[in-house]
């Protein structure tokens, strides 16, 4: 039988996961290997240095730089207050009258201070980043210093774009079929904190009314390009996106337009209504391809946490495929052949190509490069 590796997706109800969580700099790990975690919880956390503030003593205090010294109320390494005496002359005369003190613009920390400049430099509060397990699962390994390995039981959804970071919320569906448009008017006040699947397209208007409410996630097939634009202020340009601060997070499935969600997506959401789910709309294309994911935590012993050996997404006769260009963009099919002659098609480049069983019943023969495989 002709075989042949091809970019896919995975769309499944049962799969070993396994999730770095690691700091942007070291800091402290605050779980140990075989802890069981939920996603809201803390497991690692470190502090990002402060901005630094310079502040010239000298000159405010009318001395030469190596008098300094002898004006001082801190010293460095020492905690302040906004208002905080910094310096102190001793007045006209030295009789107090007339003084001239630097007081700290800032809560912070005195970094420094020169003698030979008559600066000092204050440091702002440091920074928390904390992070969190995302998913539900058991630390398989913990890094030290930098982060931790969590593994879990899902069902698990991987889509073609997002928007925004990581939320956890209920999965809800406001759809019965997945040719359905989500609109505003299926948004209410009972969304709030939920993830909210939609059918074939979500409406600008539909995300804007998401945001008020407080919903957490979208997941829907198709999105309007020009909402995305409308939404951000700018143009996506190069896909890396994730970064965004929109008060919820979307994820496309199948592509931009109005596409139909696959059945086989839309049945495994429908399946999980009412669980907990994690999800993020983070999305490389280029080197160190990153896809947007919905993750649904199942039931597991221990013992379940057995990955699957990893393997390339092959096309082979019974492969589910989804077709990533025109014409049947988005449309979901099976492979029914695999001729291995080159075929020539409309461009006049010859091509190997597949044939292939679409959802709505066409046959059709499509070139290889225009698929990906839809991983079970």
């Amino acid at each position: 039988m002709a075989q042949a590796y091809s970019p896919g997706l995975s769309v499944t109800d049962n799969i070993v996961l396994a999730k770095q969580r690691i700091l942007p700099l070291k800091g402290n790990v605050l779980v140990k290997k075989g802890d069981k975690v939920k996603a809201e919880d803390l497991v690692a956390e470190t502090f990002l240095p402060g901005n630094v503030l310079p502040i010239n003593l000298a000159n405010k205090l009318g001395v030469t730089a190596n008098l300094v010294i002898e004006y001082l109320k801190v010293q460095p390494g020492q905690i302040i207050k906004k208002g905080d005496i910094l310096a102190e002359n001793k007045g006209l005369f030295g009789l107090g009258l007339f003084k001239s003190r630097v007081v700290s613009p800032i809560d912070g920390e005195v970094e420094s201070i020169s003698q030979h400049t008559g600066q000092a430099l204050l440091r702002e509060p440091r920074i928390p980043v904390q992070i969190k397990a995302f998913i539900d699962g058991i630390v398989v390994d913990v890094i030290p210093e930098e982060g931790v390995v969590i593994e879990n039981k899902s069902a698990y959804i991987q889509g073609i774009f997002g928007i925004s970071g990581e939320v956890t919320g209920e999965l809800k569906m406001l759809v019965n079929d997945p040719n359905d448009v989500l609109t505003e008017s299926l948004i209410d006040s009972s969304c709030k904190d939920k993830c909210i699947v939609g059918g074939s397209m979500v409406t600008l208007k539909a995300i804007q009314k998401a945001i008020e409410v407080g919903v957490k996630g979208i997941i829907c097939g198709g999105i309007d390009d020009q909402d995305i634009k409308a939404l951000l202020g700018y143009d996506i340009g190069v896909a890396i996106t994730g970064h965004e601060h929109l008060g919820v997070s979307i994820l496309i499935t199948e592509g931009f337009g109005k596409i139909k969600m696959a059945n086989k997506t839309f049945d495994l959401l429908k399946r999980f209504e009412g669980k907990k789910t994690s999800m993020h709309g983070k999305t490389q294309i280029r080197a160190g391809v990153i896809r947007p994911e919905v993750i649904i935590p199942l039931e597991f012993n221990d013992a379940d946490l057995v990955a699957s050996e990893s393997h390339m997404p092959m096309l082979e006769e019974g492969t589910i495929i989804r077709v990533i260009r025109q014409p049947n963009f988005g449309v979901i099919g099976k492979v029914t052949g695999l001729p291995e002659e080159l075929h020539t098609v409309e461009s006049e480049t010859r091509v190997r190509i597949l044939e292939a069983e679409l959802e709505n019943g066409k046959k059709t023969t499509i070139p290889r490069a225009n698929v990906e495989v839809i991983e079970t």
